[in-house]
């Protein structure tokens, strides 16, 4: 099983999600102290699971929903592999490849994502 977290507002209005089933493992409301400037200051954190073999697909999906403006991603992890998905731009790599972690921070960091959010774990 792959596992990861989406914020709910990261969303596109109108978008959806389909054709990859998702198993919500847990629903949680925070308040964020290191939003960026477009971004509110509560989430609705959403953690899933998802098959492994559902991994790219679910990228391509992800990608096409999240948001382009405000600096959002998702990242979720297989066995094997991390990925992080912003808006139209996917980052596959092994997991703890610092090469791979690399380009995708430096992506985050050009499209306005606070260096607080740059936590993933892979």
């Amino acid at each position: 099983m792959l596992e990861g977290v989406l914020i709910a507002e990261s969303l596109r209005v109108g978008a959806e999600l389909a054709g990859v089933p998702l198993h919500v493992t847990k629903m949680a409301r925070v308040e964020v102290g290191n939003a960026a400037a477009e971004q509110p200051q509560q989430w609705t954190l959403l953690d899933f699971a998802a098959e492994e073999a559902d991994a790219a697909r679910l990228a391509e999906q992800l990608a096409a929903c999240l948001a382009p403006t405000g600096g959002w991603y998702v990242n979720y992890n297989t066995t094997a592999e991390a990925f992080v998905v912003f808006a139209d731009k996917i980052f596959r790599y092994p997991r703890k490849q610092t090469e791979g972690r690399r380009q995708a921070q430096a992506y985050a960091r050009s499209i306005g994502i606070p260096e607080p959010q740059l936590d993933w774990q892979d």
